[in-house]
């Protein structure tokens, strides 16, 4: 058995000097916490170089019936592997994406029983389902015979104060502590990232944490009110062209900035990530530095479509944070490698993609909108 050190990156947390808490229920102090807690980012552990996975070794995808799960299984099909377990608790015909020969599982893994029948014999696990609070799934379902596990979180655990600005400086990993995550969505990320930490720490489970910033591309939800930005403005630049009416309205002033990682480049991140014995246990941005603003955005959409639209804003709708970006410093320095494929090349395939479901939906057919 061979084994080498890694040294796992320290990023700036809290200041415990400054933090004076009382004593919680298990007897320490908020301080003494903090201690242990930095005491086992500073140390360094023993990790046992796993065996290459092999093609027929079990590889478990939850939220498969979803856009980035989906590709991902298919993904990790087109590369070869035989035994690939895909589960969602949508019904199959929801599925955007059914892989050839992967086992296709309809179960809800926020139940404890489901969970130990999808983890039976998986040697990898990659938690893509988004409603499921990845707390109670990492809590609940049997560790001892994984050798990885893959925890999707989002940059929606930033700092909210450092995206109060369109102009904004991209996002660095350490920029997460202190903590003032985005309300609820934010914080179960956040808090389940420290979950895949301790069991890293104190189980020896090798753990896996991408920070996802705006994933995009076809096979995504394009429609009913849970879309990202890429999809809606296409599906609305789509319909206005068929129904011959050229407005559209924006959420927000336009003027907010955001960056868009192809799904491509998602699920190939994804692989690079949990295989990377620098990585483990280290929240790490897997996101595109290509900022652009929403008015920009649908700037590119118009070239692609070859039409003008009238723009109306809705200042009172849902806008998020005025800017957000992804330092990719950190994956480019372990991974010499960052998500390469431009907004426009993107925006190209995405649109020829809805294109064809809205062409479908019209002729009856049933087609996915999330």
């Amino acid at each position: 058995m061979f084994w080498s050190k890694v040294d796992i990156p320290l990023f700036q947390k809290p200041d415990i000097s400054k933090v004076n808490i009382e004593p919680s229920a298990s007897g320490l102090t908020g301080r003494a916490r903090l201690k242990k807690r930095k005491f086992m980012e500073q140390t360094k552990r023993l990790v046992e170089k796993d065996p290459a996975l092999k093609k027929d070794d079990l590889i478990v995808i939850t939220g498969a019936g979803g856009f980035i799960a989906g590709n991902l299984a298919l993904y990790f099909k087109n590369k070869g592997f035989t035994n690939i377990r895909a589960v969602d608790k949508k019904p199959l015909y929801e599925w955007y994406l059914h892989v050839p020969g992967a086992q296709n599982l309809c179960l809800d893994v926020s139940i404890e029983e489901n969970c130990k029948r999808v983890c039976e014999g998986a040697v990898e696990v990659y938690n893509l389902a988004a409603d499921m609070g990845g707390m109670g799934f990492i809590e609940r379902f049997r560790v001892e015979c994984l050798r990885r596990y893959f925890f999707s979180s989002s940059a929606c655990a930033y700092n909210t104060l450092l995206q109060k600005d369109p102009n904004v400086r991209a996002l660095k990993e350490s920029d997460a502590y202190p903590a003032m995550a985005e309300r609820g969505y934010g914080w179960e990320k956040l808090i389940s990232e420290m979950f895949c930490e301790e069991y890293w720490h104190e189980r020896g489970m090798k753990t896996a944490i991408a920070r996802f910033h705006n994933v995009y591309g076809p096979h995504g939800t394009w429609d009913g009110g849970r879309e990202k930005a890429p999809a809606a403005l296409c599906r609305k630049v789509i319909e206005a062209i068929a129904t011959g009416k050229k407005d559209i309205t924006i959420w927000g002033d336009g003027h907010q900035t955001r960056s868009f990682m192809y799904i491509d480049d998602c699920v190939q991140g994804i692989d690079k990530i949990m295989h990377s014995d620098d990585l483990i246990a280290t929240p790490i941005n897997l996101g595109s530095s290509e900022l652009v603003s929403i008015n920009e955005l649908l700037t590119k959409i118009e070239k692609i479509a070859g039409v003008k639209m009238n723009r109306k804003y809705d200042l009172n709708a849902p806008q998020g944070v005025a800017g957000r970006n992804s330092d990719n410093t950190f994956i480019k320095q372990v991974l010499k490698w960052e998500p390469k494929t431009t907004l426009n090349k993107g925006l190209a395939e995405t649109y020829a993609w809805i294109t064809e479901q809205y062409k479908h939906r019209k002729a009856g057919k049933r087609v996915g909108i999330g």
